[in-house]
């Protein structure tokens, strides 16, 4: 023999339906009125309604109150950027998936040493990072001038996004988050297309660049320092 699977209603509905039941029961036997069955369902109609609005205006003051607190995360995230780009003259690009940061980070000619005066907008960098973008992917992208030959300037841009990178490190950035890559002496990244030598002929092009990656896949591609090094210095 099958079982038979009975669905049992639960809460108001089980109620209602014991009581229709019942009330259905009393009015063919005689012993209750139709108008007083006809009231009693409609009463019974009108509380499962009421309850079954209650149980949507508590999902929707839920999703309300979701809602809210990404609204308030996204205007301190909105805060800080303008922090950033007000306080260290950062320039912020939006990119499809990711954000890139021009911060004012330089380097001394034919140098990879990160400043001490560039400590603090790296240091507000990965403030950020571990704010708002915690499981976010970190390229930083090391660049030259073009003084010296291609291939030398494109190992020391990597040298130069290493360098950053590893400070990053010591600010509490993963490094399983963070990568370094070097467009070398890229004319299309140049800040002052040309511009190049020791002093301060060719500082703002011997820079770094900070990208924050939402989709780590597809993201900056690794530049493959060469392995011959020709004559010449940036």
């Amino acid at each position: 023999m099958k079982g038979v699977i009975v669905h049992r209603p639960t809460g108001t509905a089980a109620k209602g339906v014991a009581l229709t039941l019942t009330l259905l029961f009393a009015a063919g036997c005689g012993y209750a009125k139709q108008d007083d069955v006809q009231r009693d369902l409609a009463d019974l109609r009108s509380d499962m309604r009421a309850e079954m609005e209650a149980g949507d205006r508590a999902v929707e003051e839920r999703l309300e109150s979701r809602i809210d607190a990404v609204d308030r995360r996204m205007e301190q995230m909105e805060t800080a950027l303008r922090d950033l780009r007000d306080e260290f003259e950062v320039t912020v690009e939006r990119l499809e998936n990711a954000i890139r940061f021009n911060a004012p980070v330089h380097f001394a000619f034919d140098d990879d040493t990160v400043r001490p005066q560039d400590h603090p907008v790296l240091e507000r960098f990965a403030q950020t990072v571990q704010a708002y973008y915690p499981n976010a992917s970190i390229t930083v992208e090391g660049f030259t001038d073009s003084a010296g030959s291609a291939a030398y300037n494109q190992r020391l841009g990597q040298r130069r996004a290493e360098s950053v990178k590893n400070f990053l490190t010591t600010q509490g950035l993963s490094s399983e988050h963070l990568r370094a890559v070097s467009y070398g002496e890229s004319q299309e990244r140049q800040i002052i297309p040309g511009a190049a030598g020791p002093g301060e002929e060719g500082w703002q092009n011997r820079r770094v660049a900070l990208v924050i990656d939402f989709n780590p896949e597809g993201g900056a591609a690794r530049v493959a320092s060469t392995s011959s090094e020709k004559d010449g210095e940036r």
